[in-house]
């Protein structure tokens, strides 16, 4: 194992403590730095990120059942999906640096290893096998669930701004016999980060103008300012 990685130290850090630390340094072995130290007595993470897989789906499915104990079967699928897939897990290793911890042959690191999706995600998933296996599942289950809490909030946000525009357009069909046509009326800033402006225009009249860094961003933001001015005053002609 690397010389500077204290492994005690920084599962201290993550609220843990490895009965078997072994197990934590096989989490964080990617298996491209044992093709190249062939001679070294380490194991690839890769079963442990095939349990930990496992672990993840059912804590996720368990939190997320008892959290929501009214919605349906699909939106809790749906949920789950989210809290598990790649990019999330891939969020998660990196904000407990998971990425600087990784043992990477060197050309896996020289070519953007340590941000690739794939290897922030299976060692996330491989760590929370080792825990597993070194704890049980309540360990797992106490140092997971924090993580799903964000990214809940974020997913359940981006499913209020698509309510926003079927209850707008549900609105307008039946006051108005109209559907919302959304148009860009500018778009600023570098192109690394741009912010569009759009406005929500029913008939000949704008209901709603908003922003933000893409286009459905700026268009739901739109349906939410209508919305609200709807519910302010009757705007009906």
């Amino acid at each position: 194992m690397r010389a500077d990685i204290d492994l005690s130290s920084y599962a201290a850090r993550l609220g843990v403590t490895f009965r078997d630390l072994s197990l934590l340094q096989r989490a964080l072995t990617h298996r491209s730095y044992l093709n190249e130290h062939p001679d070294e007595r380490l194991e690839d993470n890769e079963r442990l990120e095939f349990l930990g897989d496992s672990v993840l789906d059912f804590i996720a499915a368990e939190w997320l059942y008892q959290r929501f104990p009214e919605m349906p079967e699909g939106d809790l699928t749906r949920l789950r999906a989210g809290l598990v897939r790649n990019e999330s897990l891939a969020r998660y290793a990196s904000a407990i640096g998971l990425n600087e911890l990784l043992l990477l042959g060197k050309g896996e690191a020289e070519y953007g290893g340590r941000e690739r999706l794939r290897n922030l995600g299976g060692a996330f998933e491989a760590l929370v096998g080792a825990l597993y296996l070194d704890q049980g599942m309540e360990a797992v289950r106490q140092f997971a669930t924090p993580w799903f809490v964000p990214v809940l909030e974020e997913m359940l946000r981006e499913q209020s701004d698509k309510d926003a525009k079927s209850r707008l357009q549900e609105w307008s069909q039946s006051a108005l016999n109209l559907t919302p046509v959304y148009r860009t009326v500018r778009i600023t800033g570098p192109d690394h980060a741009r912010e569009f402006t759009i406005e929500v225009v029913i008939g000949e009249r704008v209901y709603g103008i908003g922003h933000g860094r893409n286009k459905q961003a700026a268009a739901q933001a739109a349906a939410r300012s209508a919305l609200e001015a709807i519910s302010r005053v009757d705007l009906t002609p």
